[in-house]
This record gives structure tokens, sequence and C-alpha cells, in this order.
């Protein structure tokens, strides 16, 4: 999929995730119809908020980047459709890992 840029400008310490579909094909060839299709949870950071701010007033910056890989939680997050896309506006409580960079 070409990237697009994202027309959303995630506030505090949320993100737009694109996730990442699975595969279609188990391992012994069985094509999954969509019904049986898990949902994803696994995703690449389009865009980053700046950030939550503390009780004092001091912005604690994030620790996911644009363009992370990103698992997050089954449930978690906002599903949005922005131009034809299906986007996640996830907290980043939301996130339990990053895959590493390669």
């Amino acid at each position: 999929m070409a990237a697009k840029s994202v027309k959303l400008e995630p506030m505090a310490d949320r993100m737009v995730v694109r996730p990442i579909a699975r595969e279609e094909v188990t391992k012994g060839g069985i094509v999954l119809p969509d019904t049986a299709k898990e949902k994803p949870q696994e995703g690449e950071v389009l865009a980053v908020g700046p950030g939550r701010m503390s009780d004092d007033g001091v912005r604690i910056p994030m620790d996911i980047k644009k363009g992370d890989i990103v698992l997050y939680s089954k449930y978690g997050g906002t599903e949005v459709k922005v131009e034809d896309e299906e986007l996640i506006i996830l907290r980043e409580s939301d996130i339990l890992a990053k895959k590493p960079k390669k």
C-alpha cells in the first residue's frame, strides 16, 4: 500500500495507527474467510501527539515515533475511517510493545 499523508493530528498522548492485516492463508494452506479472521493487533504509527501533561504542567514526550511498528491491545483505541482508509487512534497506554528497527 502506498504511503499517504495522514490528515489527522493526534492530541496529547494519542497516535494514529494503520492496522497491518494478518495472513489470509494458514500455514497448512487453508484460506480464511473474513468472518474467521481476528482483528489485527499490529500496526504502523502514522502520526504521534506531543505527549501528555504531568500534574505539574510539564509535557511528557512519547516513547513511540512515527514509522514504528507497534503491538496494541485487542480492543483498545477508536476506529476511524479517513479517505476510505481504516485507522485506529490509540493512547500510548494501549501500546503493549514495539518491534525493533531492522
